[in-house]
């Protein structure tokens, strides 16, 4: 399992007004406290609010990739769906060990067509949205059908190989969707077994949204993703509760040879 940690994003209104007044010490606190998880392949740094002033999210993004980059090495997930944005954080990324993940393109050709280019030239990975001009699918044939769409042109017209590419499947509410969960699980094991070089990947917080005891629902949710196929997630690395289910979900389906994964991180005290 790939893991990505969530906590640098604009969204977060800490992190917004960190950005805002430069607050270096906050956000090199997040950087930090993400490492000392443990289980940390890439942070996820996004600084966009949905704002219309481009030049200012363009500022704040050299502003916030400078400040992580000087406090870890660990690679980056470069998330805007602008494509100003993400090529002036490329410019600066410095990690020559490891390419980012760019978050990210959908199947509507105004953003692939920018983007794209981006992931071809500077050899990065890039996240798919199975999102097309008429919005977000709802059934599993929906999702993957866009997603075979969006494998067929990264590999056909920009040479990106089937290992760089992550399938996002979009995980929605199941307090609003009930049937959605199992939509989006059914997809990414389909796609899976269609492509098995193909990454997955999501936001696994998403699931709980508007329930109480949000943790619970994205642990156990986060366990049954990997054993439908789920490579990769974007989550709060500090949360112990859905960490916990990593390792054990790993162990049981035998992708943890020897459960030597498991007990390193029980030995680590990963587990709450």
């Amino acid at each position: 399992m790939i893991v990505i940690g969530e906590r640098i994003n604009a969204t977060r209104k800490n992190i917004a007004v960190a950005i805002e007044q430069r607050n270096e010490k906050l956000i090199q606190e997040e950087v930090k406290i993400q490492i000392q998880s443990g289980i940390v392949d890439y942070l996820d740094i996004n600084c966009g609010l949905g704002r219309v002033d481009i030049n200012k999210e363009i500022e704040d993004m050299k502003w916030l990739i400078e400040v992580v980059q000087q406090n870890t090495n660990i690679p980056l997930m470069i998330d805007s769906p602008n494509y100003e944005v993400i090529e002036v954080a490329l410019k600066m990324y410095k990690n020559v060990s490891a390419k980012p993940i760019i978050n990210s393109i959908t199947l509507e050709k105004q953003r692939y067509e920018k983007i794209l280019p981006l992931v071809k030239e500077y050899e990065t990975s890039v996240v798919a949205l199975t999102i097309d001009e008429n919005g977000v699918p709802k059934t599993v044939n929906e999702r993957v059908e866009i997603a075979k769409k969006i494998i067929s042109l990264c590999k056909e017209k920009y040479d990106i190989e089937e290992e760089r590419i992550f399938i996002d499947f979009i995980v929605k509410p199941v307090a609003v969707e009930p049937d959605q969960t199992i939509h989006f699980l059914d997809a990414v094991k389909t796609i899976k077994n269609l492509f098995p070089k193909i990454k997955t990947v999501c936001g696994a917080s998403n699931v709980s949204f508007g329930l109480p005891n949000r943790r619970l629902l994205n642990s156990i949710f986060l366990a049954m993703a990997i054993s439908y196929g789920l490579d990769a997630a974007i989550i709060d690395p500090t949360d112990k509760k859905v960490v916990s289910s990593i390792y054990p979900a790993e162990a049981l389906l035998g992708k943890d040879e020897f459960c030597l994964k498991y007990i390193e991180a029980y030995r680590g005290g990963v587990f709450e």
